[in-house]
C-alpha cells in the first residue's frame, strides 16, 4: 500500500539526513521526498512517498515521532489529501508539430516556459496521475529532459498542528 506521509519538523542541519535514514535502515524505498519551509518560521515540512505495510510504517511513524526536531507525523489517508506535483519538460518541437503539441498542452494544462528555435521548456502541475499523463502523452515529441519535484501534500480540512 502506498502511504503520504507528512512531517514538521525544525529547520535544522541534518534533520533530513536522519528522516531519510530511518525509512532506509527499515527497508523502505523512498519513492519522493519533497521539503519546504512551512508559515512557521524556523519550521520545515517533509512530504514523504513509500510503499510498505502499514504494521511497519506505523513503527516507522513512531519513530520518526522520537527523532530530535522532529514534532508531529502522520499518515495523510488518500481520502483527504490535496497532492501536487510540478514538472519541467524539455521537448524538441518542429514547425510541422507545433500545432499538435498546443493542443496537448491545452489539453493537460500545462504552460511554455520558454521556447528558443525548437526546443520548448514546459511546466506541468496536477496530482501525480495528472503529471504521468502529461508525460505520456509528450513522449512521441521527443523529451530531451525532464524533472518532477515528487508530491507534496496537505490534510483536507483543519491541520493536525491545529492551524
Amino acid at each position: 500500500m502506498k502511504h503520504t506521509i507528512s512531517i514538521l519538523c525544525d529547520n535544522t542541519a541534518g534533520v533530513m539526513t536522519r528522516i531519510s535514514g530511518l525509512f532506509s535502515r527499515r527497508g523502505f524505498n523512498i519513492e519522493s521526498l519533497s521539503v519546504g519551509t512551512t508559515e512557521q518560521p524556523g519550521k520545515s515540512r517533509f512530504t514523504i512517498v513509500v510503499q510498505g505495510d502499514d504494521g511497519v510504517l506505523e513503527q516507522v511513524r513512531k519513530q520518526l515521532q522520537k527523532l530530535v526536531h522532529v514534532i508531529k507525523v502522520w499518515d495523510i489517508k488518500s481520502e483527504n489529501i490535496i497532492e501536487r506535483e510540478h514538472a519541467l519538460i524539455k521537448i524538441a518541437v518542429t514547425a510541422e508539430k507545433r500545432n499538435e503539441v498546443l493542443q496537448i498542452l491545452n489539453v493537460v494544462d500545462a504552460r511554455i516556459l520558454d521556447s528558443s528555435a525548437d526546443i520548448w521548456t514546459l511546466e506541468v502541475t496536477g496530482n501525480t496521475n495528472a503529471v504521468d499523463s502529461a508525460i505520456n502523452l509528450l513522449k512521441p515529441y521527443s523529451i530531451l529532459e525532464s524533472i518532477r519535484t515528487g508530491r507534496i501534500a496537505l490534510e483536507r480540512g483543519l491541520s493536525r498542528n491545529g492551524k
